[in-house]
């Protein structure tokens, strides 16, 4: 679809004729919208169907035709400004001609990393940052930017004319005039930056009524393979183009200018080593384990901005791409393996907290935000979280103690990232102050009678906040967290210390039995629907909510809707509709679930005195509960 505004729909229609295709352009709703919307895509990932012939394209052979460098694009429309709008064009072999001429000198040659989780395009053969721009995009990056490479000179001579030129006024400073140049410069290589996001061949087309523009490159923090493409005129006065750049980032200075009531100072520290004289106050957003490598994905603003600004900033753009060694993440393809990459980031993050206990003020507290979706994998029967275990035990280790868990809503709940991806709804803030110097080594029972004993008036502070279900069972942990980091040891019945892992589960356990009397007999899966029932009732709802609910209930997404196991839900992007529990293998789903998932769950569908649950839905999470 090129257009979905009322009245003004517009779409390409594929045309098979004398052994070639073509696309043309048509005005008006399509009569076969599924086709024109997912075009020969069959499902997802790399998986189409031969648009000529009507043959099944494997996923396997695109990626060897890409890595044989053999794959290619074809001009499908051209949108253009109109008197009254936008313009849909059907592509001409002159327009394909002028695309196709484009000659760019220099370009980066940089290689994308090797990781397949963030960066799909390496494994179709696009291996090198200037692969993902085409011919054309390149040589108007290049051709704006080495404008801004002269810009500080140009600036200068405005200043200075020439010998026997007229000027009014007196001359500026030099130091003074030389800085506020190579400002101007700065400033417009962000521009060309920004410039740069909406110009690759990730970017794509939006036909929303409200939104007909070129999307930007990140709509989320990884660079995905993009089968259809939109190739913004950055001269144009329409999205992506130079001179909205530039005001966008001159808004940002004049804002800055307005606002400001003072003068701040900052600076860039690796924050394991920092060493400031006076107790700081402490607010910190931490690497989320190995959500996102922010050093990678910087590589596409770096190589051009080093291109533009290197002669200005020698030591700042020192390197060909960011350094990345010293990144304090997950990495398993850069760290050789899981286990070394887990290593690295505790090792690291401890190393972190501990210089940061020392630096923080007495009289306050340290907060942690930490808005992140677990990895799970499947340890001894059970789903672990290894990226929220692994980041409490460094901020253990680090000597301190969790004082509690505040929820705090920070993610934009309208943007692409939340509409298409399973994203958490809000960030969780730990707070942390120093752990006392005299704390004990207890028993396992002895933190379990801590819990009993302290978790039922913490909890009722938390619900007279007036806090959402999902949220409060993910504050709850904090309490708990509280009482097992205020001893030095917790010792299980060997003598051995208790893990985070064990202690989370033991917390879970206690919060269950406080939060709801009849709840604590059931399993986890049945304490995770009745709490979602609490909150949403027969509706769907957002996957974040859902994933962090699942932790505080000990169980995981990912198990409650394998397949292999019975689902009681579906999880995915979007929303849809909950599908009712009385399709084909509906109540039978828990009998059907291997042993170690059978809980109460199977009993409340063997019994008609109890509601009968079955959880099926298209959306993020979807639930519907019904009577038996």
């Amino acid at each position: 679809m090129l257009s979905a505004k009322p009245g003004k729909e517009a779409f390409v229609e594929p045309v098979v004729e004398n052994g070639n295709y073509h696309f043309n352009v048509r005005d008006g709703k399509p009569t076969e919208v599924d086709f024109i919307k997912n075009g020969t895509k069959l499902s997802r990932g790399a998986n189409f169907q031969c648009l000529m012939s009507g043959t099944p394209v494997s996923g396997d052979y695109i990626r060897a035709e890409g890595m044989a460098d053999r794959l290619g694009a074809k001009m499908m429309a051209v949108i253009a400004e109109g008197t009254k709008g936008r313009v849909f064009l059907s592509p001409s072999s002159d327009y394909e001609a002028v695309a196709a001429s484009a000659n760019p000198e220099a370009f980066p040659e940089t290689p994308l990393p090797n990781d397949p989780r963030n960066f799909w395009t390496v494994n179709y053969g696009l291996s090198k940052w200037s692969d993902i721009f085409t011919h054309r995009q390149l040589r108007s990056i290049q051709g704006l930017s080495d404008i801004v490479i002269g810009a500080k000179e140009r600036v200068m001579s405005d200043i200075y004319p020439p010998e026997g030129s007229t000027r009014s006024g007196p001359y500026p400073d030099l130091g003074h005039a030389t800085e506020y140049a190579q400002a101007i410069k700065l400033y417009l290589a962000f521009a060309v930056d920004k410039v740069a996001e909406g110009s690759t061949s990730i970017c794509t087309w939006s036909p929303l009524p409200t939104k007909l523009h070129v999307v930007n490159t990140f709509g989320r923090q990884a660079l995905p393979m993009m089968w259809d493409y939109a190739e913004a005129n950055v001269f144009a006065d329409s999205s992506g183009n130079i001179q909205r750049m530039c005001e966008l980032v001159a808004n940002v200075i004049e804002r800055q200018c307005l606002d400001s009531v003072g003068f701040g100072w900052s600076s860039q520290s690796e924050a394991g080593s920092l060493h400031i004289e006076s107790k700081i106050i402490i607010s910190t957003d931490p690497p989320y384990y190995d959500n996102i490598s922010f050093a990678d994905l910087s590589d596409f603003f770096y190589v051009w901005l080093r291109r533009m600004l290197r002669s200005d900033y020698p030591s700042l753009f020192g390197t060909v791409t960011v350094p990345k060694e010293m990144e304090l993440v997950a990495a398993p393809y850069r760290q050789g393996g899981k286990e070394k990459a887990e290593s690295f980031f505790l090792n690291g993050m401890t190393q972190t907290f501990s210089n940061l206990s020392r630096q923080a003020h007495h009289s306050f507290p340290v907060t942690i935000y930490y808005a992140f979706k677990q990895a799970e994998n499947e340890l001894g029967g059970g789903a672990a979280s290894t990226g929220w275990e692994t980041f409490l035990e460094a901020v253990i280790q680090s000597g301190f103690s969790v004082t509690g868990t505040w929820p705090m809503r920070t993610e934009r709940s309208g943007g692409f990232r939340n509409k298409n991806q399973n994203s958490l709804a809000s960030s969780i803030i730990l707070v942390c102050r120093n752990r006392s110097e005299a704390a004990q080594t207890v028993t396992r029972r002895e933190f379990v009678n801590a819990l009993k004993a302290e978790l039922p008036e913490a909890l009722r502070h938390l619900q007279r906040g007036n806090i959402a279900p999902v949220d409060l069972a993910q504050a709850a942990i904090g309490p708990g967290m509280a009482v097992y980091t205020r001893y030095e040891k917790v010792l299980d019945a060997e003598g051995k210390p208790l893990t985070v892992r064990d202690a989370l589960s033991l917390i879970n356990q206690t919060l269950d039995e406080v939060l709801a009397e009849q709840e604590g007999d059931f399993d986890a899966d049945t304490r995770w629907a009745l709490a979602w029932f609490d909150e949403f009732g027969f509706e769907a709802g957002e996957y974040g909510r859902a994933e962090t609910l699942s932790k505080a209930k000990n169980t995981s997404i990912a198990e409650m809707a394998d397949p292999r196991t019975s689902p009681i839900l579906e999880a995915g992007a979007g929303r849809g509709p909950a599908v009712p529990s009385d399709e084909p293998g509906g109540l039978d789903a828990w009998e059907r679930r291997p042993p170690d998932r059978l809980g109460h769950g199977a009993s409340t569908h063997s019994s008609p005195r109890n509601a009968c649950w079955r959880w099926r839905g298209g959306g993020r999470a979807g639930c519907r509960p019904t009577r038996s």
